[in-house]
């Protein structure tokens, strides 16, 4: 199993645990801030398992239906993902504004901080691992988990913050109040997710440092005199490479062939967590104009 699955396994289980916690003791206590976070465990679960099957489907190999496989389902997970964070974020906002119109006070406060201190020290773990496979992998839809679950660690700790301001001053407004502003910081949060998602699904180019790393290898290229018409584009943990490499005209196809294997190799290399897709064209001189002009008509 690689990694990314293994990651959503382990927030698909670490967040049904925290719903049957939180769900709990949101219910009994009437906190609107627990009760929140409760929900957003919930949606945490549902993504994480959507998450899976999109990594699993993601994987299979190209057919007669999808010549480049379904790498674009990662990418589009995402966006789900954001848009899920962010109607549920509308929805915690409308239950702290109906608390405050019909005021309630807390119960339980005791056992809501338990749970929250409980439920802070898990996802803390869970945020730390899966950070580290966003690294390892740089895949899109680990990194979109990763960063939800961040948003889950903030919010835990502002609760807590907010329990014990209400055991100490008595004031109950706190709850709902909190809970419009974690509400906000998950709208905000939000928002960069479904951006690099759609830009991926639009083919979008990559990073200026993922295009400055293949231009560097192409430009220490002895065997070659020039390229151009390089696109890049990726698709989750797919990146697709087309270039146009000049070489002297006297060089065999053979040598030719020979000098675009190891440029590959290099390129493999550079991005070795990536499935990497390479189309080289082998050019005999600079028809980097006449393609300009071919693309004008």
């Amino acid at each position: 199993m690689r990694l990314e699955k293994k990651a959503t396994v382990v927030s698909t289980s670490v967040a049904a645990v925290l719903v049957l916690m939180k769900m709990t003791v949101g219910l009994f206590s009437g906190s609107i801030a627990v009760l929140a976070s409760a929900i957003d465990s919930l949606l945490d679960l549902t993504v994480s398992l959507f998450n899976y099957f999109a990594l699993n489907s993601a994987e299979k190999d190209p057919d007669d239906k999808f010549h480049y496989g379904r790498s674009k389902i990662e990418p589009l997970a995402a966006v789900i993902e954001g848009v899920v964070i962010s109607f549920s974020a509308l929805f915690i906002l409308y239950e702290a504004i109906a608390k405050i119109i019909h005021y309630k006070p807390m119960e339980y406060v005791g056992t809501s901080v338990m749970v929250m201190i409980a439920s802070f020290v898990v996802t803390a773990f869970l945020v730390a691992f899966l950070n580290y496979v966003a690294k390892k992998t740089r895949n899109m839809v680990i990194r979109a988990d990763a960063l939800h679950y961040k948003t889950d660690l903030y919010s835990n700790g502002a609760i807590l913050l907010a329990l014990g301001l209400i055991a100490y001053t008595g004031e109950h407004l706190i709850d709902p109040i909190l809970g419009m502003g974690i509400a906000f910081y998950m709208i905000y949060s939000a928002v960069p997710i479904i951006k690099e998602g759609l830009l991926m699904l639009l083919d979008a180019a990559p990073s200026a440092e993922d295009l400055a790393t293949i231009e560097g290898i192409l430009e220490d290229e002895k065997d070659i005199t020039g390229y151009h018409d390089l696109k890049i584009r990726e698709s989750g943990s797919h990146i697709f490479i087309s270039v146009h490499t000049v070489f002297n005209i006297s060089i065999s196809l053979y040598d030719a062939h020979l000098v675009s294997d190891r440029l590959e190799a290099k390129i493999r290399t550079a991005f070795e967590e990536k499935y990497v897709h390479i189309l080289i064209h082998m050019d005999p001189y600079d028809d980097s104009e006449m393609n300009v002009a071919e693309d004008l008509y």
